[in-house]
């Protein structure tokens, strides 16, 4: 079992899926010749050419357009967003035709797309290139959502995806790409839109995902030292959402906390707290607490947009008054 960063375990993702299948390619800005905003697909185009490796140009429509249209004919398209915000001038193509085809048609057609797309701050883009809106996404039926925090489920979760007959958007975290962890050897495929337990404990429960897992982990490790174990829930997909190990892990200890990057209003842990209280409300010993970012656009400079991201001490914070 290899110790690999994110990057490479979805280019290794990639590259095996593109060797197993002739019908997989790639599309997207830079993507080509330069190997990728985040060098994710450098070598790519050398070894497989620009018939499965295309340069676009920069229209975000016209990737997706040409995506779509090439999974419903047949082909495994994988269309590159340069970042998740970009994803907001194909959101026709998104949610209106990639979600809601198969349906509409009556499963005359498959979708078999998946759109990577880089989101999240930490990397001082500014307001426009750094937000998380993973929850706008989840949102729709139709749309599977795929957000993971380790280099092992980013590899087998992107192998899943591509080898979906629906379409997947996989949402990489900008500030994760050297996140090293081990990977199994082989041909690893993680079923879709299934949670796991990334640490056991007895006390707090923490659901969490994406850049939200790192910064889990770390604050588990402070809280240990203060003889408090805190068990983590991944929740690894946004759609399909596999609610039943939070729900489990919530009985066990009573108390949860929630850690997003996304704004607290209307996100993902909204939807996770509003589950938990219609679901185990008779296992409730204290509020649940939500961690997110602050309710303002991300700003440039380093220290105010730390200051705005949630930190470890925010969730240190948040585990400690669910145990007061």
């Amino acid at each position: 079992m290899a110790k690999i960063t994110m990057r490479e375990a979805i280019s290794q993702a990639l590259m095996e899926e593109m060797d197993r299948d002739p019908s997989v390619f790639i599309m997207g800005e830079e993507v080509g010749v330069w190997g990728g905003s985040y060098a994710v697909t450098k070598g790519f185009y050398d070894k497989y050419g620009p018939e499965r490796v295309k340069d676009t140009p920069i229209a975000e429509n016209a990737i997706l357009g040409g995506a779509i249209g090439a999974a419903m004919v047949g082909q495994r398209p994988i269309a590159e967003l340069m970042t998740i915000n970009f994803a907001f001038s194909a959101m026709d193509y998104i949610v209106n035709q990639a979600a809601k085809l198969h349906y509409m048609f009556g499963g005359q057609f498959t979708l078999p797309l998946v759109i990577r797309a880089v989101g999240g701050g930490g990397r001082q883009l500014g307001a426009t290139h750094s937000q998380t809106p993973d929850a706008i996404f989840a949102h729709f039926p139709g749309l599977k959502v795929i957000a993971p925090g380790t280099p092992a489920d980013a590899k087998g979760l992107m192998k899943a995806a591509i080898r979906s007959n629906d379409p997947v958007l996989f949402i990489e975290h900008a500030t994760m790409y050297q996140t090293r962890g081990e990977v199994p050897d082989g041909d690893i495929v993680i079923p879709i839109g299934k949670s796991k337990v990334q640490r056991a404990g007895k006390d707090v429960t923490i659901i969490t995902y994406s850049k939200g897992l790192e910064l889990s982990m770390k604050a588990a490790d402070e809280l240990a030292k203060e003889g408090i174990e805190v068990e983590i829930v991944d929740l690894r997909c946004l759609r399909p959402l596999d609610m039943e190990p939070v729900l489990e892990s919530f009985k066990k200890t009573n108390r949860a906390v929630v850690v997003e990057e996304g704004w607290k209003s209307y996100g993902v842990g909204s939807e996770i707290v509003a589950r938990i209280y219609e679901e185990a409300f008779d296992y409730l010993d204290a509020p649940v607490k939500r961690v997110a970012q602050k309710e303002v656009p991300l700003p440039y400079n380093r220290t105010l947009e730390q200051a705005a991201l949630p930190q470890v001490e925010d969730v240190i914070a948040a585990v400690k008054e669910v145990l007061k």
